[in-house]
């Protein structure tokens, strides 16, 4: 477990000796919450420490900031129903630079009336940034609810379309 610290705030990352877990802003005051739910998730102690994992995911993190890094390839591990499994994979479908709404994605998965179910696996994604949860929008194009904030989404999908080269908006709310 670290604390990565990006231009966002810090992200609490949590690793096994193969790949990470977990990856959440934290907001100051939350990381003993953040914790306990993931001892709880994994039945593991989860204690401070680096390994070659968290090198490589902080590498690629910093990368990513720097707008030079489109896709991760720091290997991960989730914990899920088949429902959430299935939306994360779908999820990391959706180009970088790019928005797909939550309905989008319910009909992609095979599901067209599960836009809310969709909206719930995607507010429990365990890989913040990784698993490109903020890429999804309401299908009006408005930014809608974002674990780390939707400033924060606000701010990830403006740095993904500055560096991706193209012409995308990003809706304000």
């Amino acid at each position: 477990m670290a604390l990565i610290e990006t231009p966002l705030g810090p992200l609490l990352a949590v690793v096994t000796r193969k790949a990470v877990c977990h990856l959440e802003f934290a907001e100051r005051g939350r990381h003993r919450a953040i914790l306990d739910r993931l001892r709880r998730r994994w039945s593991l102690p989860v204690v401070p420490g680096r390994n070659p994992v968290m090198n490589r995911l902080e590498r690629e993190l910093g990368e990513y900031w720097l707008g030079k890094r489109r896709r991760f390839t720091v290997p991960t591990t989730t914990r899920g129903t088949a429902f959430q499994e299935q939306v994360w994979r779908e999820l990391e479908r959706i180009p970088y630079g790019q928005t797909a709404s939550y309905e989008s994605i319910a009909r992609r998965i095979g599901s067209p009336k599960a836009a809310r179910a969709v909206a719930r696996a995607n507010a429990t994604n365990p890989l913040s940034v990784l698993v490109p949860c903020h890429r999804v929008i309401a299908k009006d194009g408005s930014l809608s609810g974002y674990g780390g904030g939707v400033w924060r989404k606000r701010r990830l999908l403006e740095l993904e379309q500055a560096t991706d080269g193209g012409v995308h908006s990003v809706a304000r709310r």
